[in-house]
């Protein structure tokens, strides 16, 4: 996400992260609900499918990419050469495109450690990195940080660094900072584990998966308040706002910003980042199985069970938001690969994206929203 604009947000996120419920700890924390009716039945079931079937079977795929990103990381420090610097490449693409399925989940231990800003915090600070890369030093926990490190920062370093994958090799073999170049891949990809495991264990091993589906309430400190605003503003602020809505310029006035864009450096992944980041969106609003491919419990299952209906038209909410979901994906399929020139050469067409995406975000932010009397808690400054 853009550091221009929010990155005092990222600071806020360690402050109040720390205040994210159901865990313990704090007067405010509300205590976990029994079902005692048929809507705490219905989010207990929502819950427990997106914790079994969603969060954490996506969070093991991400882990599997991650630790694969890892070796081929040590494999290319450990002998820089463009076969390995490929290798590296292609395996940062396939963890950079995992991550996108769960970035979505901004609740529980994501939001208590600020997951997102150690790992997709845009553009890169370049300047920054370099700076690190010469001290040999720099902390990773201070929110000037976040753009040093995490996918854009590596994004910089094996797709930026040079014109050819010869003159980027040099940058680890022959020139005079290279064992400190090397050094920081390392201090990235330890970096980006450590916050991760953190993550992760909580949910498989540190009880926090029970605490998650038991905590059944519709304050806004419980499971299915946390869950919703952090899912909605996903999808309003890094996905149309940070992918889309920034670099066409569609929030700026007009200024279109195509070196913000993300994977700014791998010319050809930014646009399906998105893509892939969107349907994320679209399969995590089904309840969609990432183990079976099969929708279960979720958003849309809790919307028809309140018989949630569009106000204008009388007509399914379920139907009219999965409708707009569907117009979203064809105006990104108009799309080139290559968002930066797209947001230069094609902007219409990208503007045309982020005017689908904001009636999503409408959608989802108020309408269903209010159908399911929850609160937004979060803010921002472009009026929905």
């Amino acid at each position: 996400m853009r550091q221009i604009r929010w990155k005092q947000i990222g600071f806020a996120g360690i402050l109040f992260g720390m205040l994210w419920a159901c865990s313990g700890g704090g007067t405010d924390t509300p205590s976990p609900t029994n079902p005692t009716n048929q809507a705490d039945s219905d989010r207990k079931a929502m819950l427990t499918n997106i914790a079994d079937n969603i969060i954490v079977p996506a969070y093991a795929n991400f882990k599997t990419k991650l630790d694969a990103m890892t070796a081929k990381s040590d494999a290319f420090s450990a002998k820089p050469d463009k076969a390995s610097l490929a290798d590296f490449r292609q395996a940062w693409v396939d963890a950079y495109t995992e991550w996108q399925k769960v970035e979505l989940f901004d609740v529980g231990p994501a939001e208590q450690y600020t997951l997102r800003n150690f790992f997709n915090i845009y553009p890169a600070n370049t300047t920054g990195i370099e700076e690190y890369i010469t001290a040999g030093s720099g902390s990773f926990d201070v929110p000037l940080s976040y753009p040093k490190q995490g996918f854009p920062a590596l994004d910089y370093l094996i797709n930026g660094l040079g014109s050819t994958d010869d003159a980027i090799v040099a940058r680890y073999t022959t020139a005079a900072d290279a064992a400190k170049r090397i050094a920081y891949l390392k201090r990235l990809t330890t970096q980006m584990n450590s916050v991760f495991t953190t993550v992760y264990t909580q949910w498989t091993t540190g009880g926090y998966r029970d605490t998650f589906i038991n905590c059944t309430a519709l304050n806004a400190g419980c499971s299915t308040g946390k869950l919703v605003n952090g899912y909605v503003l996903n999808y309003e602020r890094y996905i149309r706002s940070g992918k889309i809505g920034i670099p066409s310029g569609a929030m700026t006035n007009g200024t279109v910003s195509p070196d913000k864009v993300e994977a700014y450096y791998k010319k050809d992944l930014s646009l399906a980042l998105a893509k892939t980041a969107h349907q994320a969106s679209v399969d995590f609003f089904n309840g969609k199985s990432v183990k079976t491919g099969q929708e279960g419990p979720g958003l849309k299952s809790y919307l028809t069970s309140l018989g949630a209906k569009d106000s204008q038209t009388g007509k399914s909410l379920v139907e009219i938001i999965n409708a707009q979901f569907d117009l979203v994906s064809q105006k990104l399929g108009l799309l080139k690969a290559d968002l930066s020139d797209d947001v230069k050469t094609n902007n219409t067409a990208v503007t045309q994206v982020y005017t689908e995406m904001q009636k999503a975000v409408r959608m989802l932010k108020v309408d269903m929203t209010s159908a399911m009397s929850i609160t937004i808690t979060y803010t921002d400054n472009d009026g929905d």
